[in-house]
């Protein structure tokens, strides 16, 4: 495609080279070692619970353990201001790099935390601390390294390259989910909670060193000269009621999303806590997330790029909806393997295939000058606001009303807005928009 056809179909300009495949690995391996401890943390809640926040009374440890995975969403809107805004003034690359080194210093230091039997208050606070760390520099993540993907990718390819974000979240959730297993098989109860959780965090600081040698090598994507003069420009200020329209649709369909993914990384905790059952086969849950989320994830994105973004995430979201109550009831009653692996699968599929695309959808409606700030902001508040509570809600909700429907009740809502939000978005996918583009140029053109 020309960048006249893709001029006038109001898209970018096709990418002036396709970029080495190590740099889309770059970005995705970041992403990928962020997502595996945010999980990590979430799938041993009540080990780190009983460790940093001891309690006599019965689930005190996990609400406590709980909101303190929830504090790292908390930084998350400052990250994605001050990293987002930076990968739209002084480039992807540098802000990349940042938001890297950050989340290493995390990723190593809350495995090292002394207990608080060991050094008593300090051992909370310094947790919090490497929360609030570790959610300041993923709120600054996503913004530049989606911007980074959609702007690396052939025009016609930008679903299937941007779902590499979310395909490697699946990849750290299975990766996590696995390491969870092999750890529950292979130590007791109480190696879980002396040390075990602590291995499982640690792994994943093996990956810095080479994450941050492959991000040195990254190219920028961004014209900043271009940026520049399109925010100095007069004409950008009237189109700023666009924006806000973009934001507030992406924000709930980024808030649904958001709060289904949670719900279902919640599964492993659920089955565990609330249904009673084995903690070896409760983490088989989170396995079966992660490899249904690697499948889905590229198969959304390149479904997207042929048939558009509004149909990959309308139909599986309607499945979706449909189909929540009756699992989770269906769960409950039978508390079997064979239910809790197959229900699991059924919802992370359709939900999956839908969530995949909405990323897609809202980074194309951004143009590059407020990309990746724009994008960054969107995403950490809704993920502050549902991804930091959707786990502390189920369980309190669940606690609350004694009933193990209570998660299902509250993913309904969530896929209800999401759904009511998609409605109005625009369609955004480049096979949908440049069929009348080559017409509109042959209009524009003088005659001979």
């Amino acid at each position: 495609m020309t960048d006249h056809v893709a001029e006038a179909a109001g898209l970018d300009p096709p990418a002036a080279r396709v970029l080495p495949r190590r740099h889309v690995v770059a970005v995705a391996l970041g992403n990928a070692l962020e997502f595996y401890d945010f999980i990590t943390y979430a799938f041993f809640a009540a080990q780190i619970g009983r460790t940093f926040f001891p309690s006599d009374r019965p689930g005190v440890s996990l609400l406590a353990s709980l909101a303190t995975f929830g504090a790292g969403f908390l930084t998350r809107p400052l990250g994605a201001w001050v990293i987002g805004r930076m990968g739209d003034r002084r480039g992807r690359k540098p802000a990349m790099l940042l938001s890297f080194g950050l989340i290493g210093i995390a990723v190593i230091g809350l495995p090292l935390t002394p207990s608080y039997a060991a050094i008593g208050l300090w051992a909370p606070a310094l947790v919090v601390g490497f929360r609030l760390l570790q959610g300041f520099a993923l709120g600054g993540e996503v913004g530049p390294s989606t911007a980074f993907l959609m702007e690396a990718a052939p025009l016609m390819r930008r679903g299937f390259y941007i779902s590499m974000q979310a395909m490697s979240a699946d990849a750290a959730v299975l990766v996590a989910g696995l390491v969870g297993v092999l750890l529950a098989h292979w130590l007791s109860p109480a190696a879980l909670d002396a040390w075990g959780w602590r291995v499982a965090l640690g792994l994943g600081a093996v990956i810095v060193p080479f994450g941050w040698f492959m991000r040195r090598s990254l190219v920028e994507t961004l014209d900043v000269a271009a940026t520049r003069a399109a925010t100095a420009a007069p004409s950008s200020g009237p189109r700023m009621p666009g924006y806000r329209r973009v934001a507030l649709l992406g924000l709930a369909m980024l808030a649904a999303a958001t709060t289904t993914n949670y719900v279902l990384d919640y599964m492993t905790t659920y089955a565990s806590i609330t249904l009673g059952m084995p903690e070896r086969l409760a983490l088989g849950a989170t396995v079966m997330v992660g490899l249904c989320g690697l499948v889905c994830d590229p198969l959304s994105g390149w479904l997207s790029d042929r048939i558009g973004r509004k149909p990959v995430m309308v139909v599986p979201w309607v499945v979706l909806l449909l189909t929540i109550f009756p699992a989770f009831w269906l769960l409950g009653r039978e508390r079997s393997s064979i239910a809790l692996f197959g229900i699991t699968a059924v919802l992370t599929i359709a939900s999956t295939l839908s969530t995949g695309t909405v990323l897609v959808a809202v980074t194309e409606s951004l143009p590059a000058h407020v990309r990746s700030g724009g994008l960054g902001m969107i995403y950490a508040v809704a993920i502050s606001v549902f991804g930091g509570s959707t786990q502390f809600v189920v369980a309190w909700l669940t606690q609350l009303t004694g009933s193990a429907l209570a998660p299902a009740w509250y993913m309904i809502g969530a896929v209800a807005v999401g759904l009511l939000a998609i409605t109005q978005m625009p369609e955004t996918a480049p096979v949908k928009r440049v069929r009348k583009a080559p017409m509109a140029v042959a209009e524009a053109a003088p005659l001979a």
